[in-house]
């Protein structure tokens, strides 16, 4: 039943608003250039250039853990990270971390951020922007020293995963092609129902996985 698979992602953090959430996401996206003071807040480039090339669908493997959220998960991945999955480091970022990034900690990839401006930061499993990182660590209550681990990673993912609406469709009041647009508003790699990602018109942004690949691999996640 629904609320077997859900109960995985059930953490004992503030939900917060997932409208303002969402807001602020779509804010952050309409920046069109670098040029603003606060940049690690706002971030205007981190969404410019997509994270990875389009995704072949042979890539798709079903997790060793297959319950209903890991495979979720797994398919974000898939059109985020590619293949270097928890290490993975925007393909456009030109000044790498000094590290494998599951090597370091939250405060040491901040510390990377701040000292490379200009570039795109996304970072690991789920591509986290900074400001994006910033906020989850908050929620999670983590501090600087806390390794980004495959652990902490997976768990800052479930964070979103809340904040688009998981608990509310394995509820039934959220309907999978709402769910699936909200977390395309969360991860630029997914598609809206349009066949775009929802950061489709800046900078060439653009989809990773086609519509008909998100939709065929959510009806049978979520059967």
């Amino acid at each position: 039943m629904m609320k077997s698979w859900i109960s995985c992602v059930l953490f004992c953090f503030a939900l917060g608003s997932q409208a303002n959430a969402f807001e602020d996401l779509m804010d952050r996206a309409r920046w069109k250039s670098f040029g603003v003071e606060n940049w690690l807040e706002f971030d205007p480039s981190e969404r410019a250039l997509p994270s990875r090339a389009p995704v072949q669908t042979e890539e798709w493997k079903i997790p060793r853990d297959t319950s209903s959220v890991a495979q979720l998960k797994s398919l974000i991945a898939l059109a985020e990270a590619g293949p270097k999955h928890y290490n993975a480091v925007h393909v456009s970022a030109r000044t790498k971390t000094p590290k494998r990034p599951t090597q370091m900690t939250l405060g040491e990839i901040d510390r990377w951020t701040r000292a490379t401006p200009g570039q795109p930061h996304a970072i690991g499993r789920y591509q986290f922007i900074p400001s994006t990182l910033r906020s989850l660590t908050r929620r999670a209550g983590y501090s600087g020293d806390t390794i980004f681990s495959p652990q902490v990673q997976d768990r800052l993912a479930d964070l979103l995963l809340i904040d688009a609406g998981i608990n509310r469709f394995a509820a039934g009041k959220l309907s999978r092609a709402q769910f699936m647009d909200n977390l395309a508003l969360i991860w630029a790699g997914l598609p809206k129902r349009d066949g775009k990602s929802a950061y489709h018109n800046f900078a060439g942004n653009r989809a990773t996985i086609s519509r008909a690949v998100y939709e065929r691999e959510m009806a049978r996640i979520f059967q």
